[in-house]
């Protein structure tokens, strides 16, 4: 009996000492990480006790909110780009590591009258047809998905001819919006997000050839590094369980730099 009640007070000690070492993080994250997040998040709290506040946009806005002075811990973008500027300029603890590689797809609603070709080809004759009036992609300029898919149309020769029937998306989250409610006939967004369990019953999507753009490697960077929490989550992205997450979401893994 005694022994019994030393372990349960051990373990009781114990579990006060973990919450009270326990802290929070406020993460910047890319669009496309929403539906990993939502996963990763949870196991995140349960293995290390730290919670975390996510807030998702594009990766170039959140460059641009970082510099001004937004109070983020952690800066996980959809490219390489933007966290490297961070630490090229001081505001970031190098180096900028890379945690998965992204791939842009084709979506299109489930009863769509497009073909779900990733070369684009049915794009082409539904632009020309009329069976295609609006096509979403995400803002070239400050969200990296947006700037593929835009290489991507520019490969197939339809940038110049698209442009009248683009639905910009302020980041990639809202330009798949824009397919699944039906205010744009067709996007070209990430495939995280199009493997999304909301998404697969009304959508569809095929693989738009990575050759077509720039390498979709994303990269993560700690801007508070006195935020144990913080420091948690990067080094906790990096286990076993986070890239299965993001595996499961369409992410393949990169070698860290």
């Amino acid at each position: 009996m005694l022994k019994r009640l030393t372990c349960f007070v051990l373990f009781t000690c114990l579990g006060v000492v973990n919450a009270a070492h326990a802290g929070s993080a406020t993460v910047a994250a890319a669009a496309t990480l929403r539906y990993a997040l939502n996963e990763i998040s949870p196991a995140f709290t349960k293995t290390t006790g730290h919670t975390l506040k996510v807030a998702y946009g594009s990766s170039g806005n959140f460059y641009s909110q970082i510099k001004q002075g937004a109070p983020f811990d952690v800066f996980l973008s959809a490219d390489m780009l933007f966290p490297q500027k961070l630490v090229d300029e001081k505001l970031a603890v190098p180096p900028a590591l890379p945690y998965a590689e992204g791939r842009l797809v084709l979506l299109l609603p489930q009863k769509s009258r497009l073909k779900p070709d990733g070369t684009l080809a049915d794009l082409t004759s539904a632009l020309k047809d009329g069976r295609l009036s609006k096509l979403a992609i995400a803002n070239p300029a400050v969200a990296p998905y947006g700037a593929r898919a835009q290489e991507a149309l520019t490969h197939a020769g339809l940038w110049a001819v698209a442009q009248p029937h683009l639905v910009i998306g302020e980041n990639v989250g809202q330009a798949t919006q824009f397919v699944a409610s039906g205010a744009a006939q067709a996007g070209l967004v990430a495939l995280s997000l199009a493997l999304a369990p909301e998404l697969a019953e009304r959508t569809q999507y095929a693989m738009v050839p990575r050759e077509w753009h720039q390498p979709l490697v994303q990269g993560m960077v700690l801007i508070r590094p006195d935020n144990a929490a913080a420091k948690a989550f990067v080094d906790y992205l990096r286990t076993g369980a986070a890239r299965a997450v993001l595996r499961k979401y369409g992410y393949d893994e990169v070698q860290a730099q």
